[in-house]
């Protein structure tokens, strides 16, 4: 049994609250394979970061938690990148207005890093990662080379990891439809404040391949809500808001759940 959970708003949709109460619902491993944070919004994050030499956000470490046995935040969130905040509309490396990478994490034998070369680290950040002998990259072609070279065989490494186990919950990131290509779920829950609509995983792989080749965005990436707008839902149920006292507790987060947990568990 292979699941998704996928967000329809880029921020806060409460992917990872839904993702920790299912893994004690079912006792199944979880995985972040992607995430990021950023060094103005998540402070708390980025102070833990440098204070360890170990850079994941709370996501990973919560997901981590909440799995059965014990894990590495890195071993279930092999890519995480740390963002600045670009005042203004000028675009970084990536093209994001508003900000910028500073530099990525990429655990697959060990922990390896790809640095930003057109912006200032922060002195913290230099002191307590080896920053200094990662590759920098100064143009989106450069990165798209050391993605492929770094980044993709982490990611497939982790895929193998999935493919070799009977079960497994992968969680996404942002508002992207599937963190992982070749990852074809058996049931997917669509997450948002108020609403958890769920999809037959195979149908919802599907989609994800008509939405790359539309003229959405014309990227690799594909958004979630151009994904689901080709397909219905088999079931869409309200969730109930949560406490952060509720969100910690995750018997809680299990029991007030319940009813999504069991329309995506019947449609796999």
């Amino acid at each position: 049994m292979k699941l998704l959970v996928a967000g329809s708003a880029e921020v806060d949709a409460g992917k990872t609250t839904f993702t920790t109460g299912l893994i004690e619902r079912t006792g199944v491993r979880g995985y972040k394979p992607r995430a990021g944070n950023g060094y103005w919004y998540e402070q708390d994050d980025y102070r833990r970061a440098v204070e360890t030499g170990r850079l994941y956000g709370k996501d990973a470490r919560r997901i981590a938690a909440a799995n059965p046995g014990s894990a590495r935040p890195e071993a279930i969130n092999p890519l995480h990148r740390l963002w600045l905040p670009t005042p203004g509309r000028g675009k970084g490396v990536l093209g994001r207005d508003g900000r910028r990478f500073l530099f990525d994490r990429v655990t697959h034998d060990g922990d390896a890093y790809v640095v930003n070369g057109g912006v200032e680290i922060p002195p913290a950040a230099e002191r307590a990662f080896p920053l200094a002998a990662a590759p920098a990259v100064g143009s989106i072609e450069e990165l798209n080379e050391l993605m492929a070279d770094r980044h993709a065989p982490a990611l497939e490494a982790l895929t193998a990891e999935i493919d070799t186990r009977g079960s497994a919950i992968v969680e996404s990131y942002a508002d992207i439809a599937r963190p992982l290509s070749a990852f074809v779920p058996d049931g997917v829950a669509v997450v948002e404040p108020r609403r958890c609509r769920v999809y037959d995983g195979e149908r919802y792989a599907k989609a994800c391949e008509v939405a790359s080749g539309s003229a959405h965005e014309g990227r690799l990436e594909e958004r979630v809500e151009h994904v689901i707008e080709l397909l219905e839902p088999s079931a869409s149920v309200t969730l109930p808001a949560l406490s952060s006292e509720e969100r910690s507790d995750l018997a809680a987060v299990a029991d007030a759940y319940e009813a999504a947990y069991d329309a995506l568990l019947d449609a796999v």
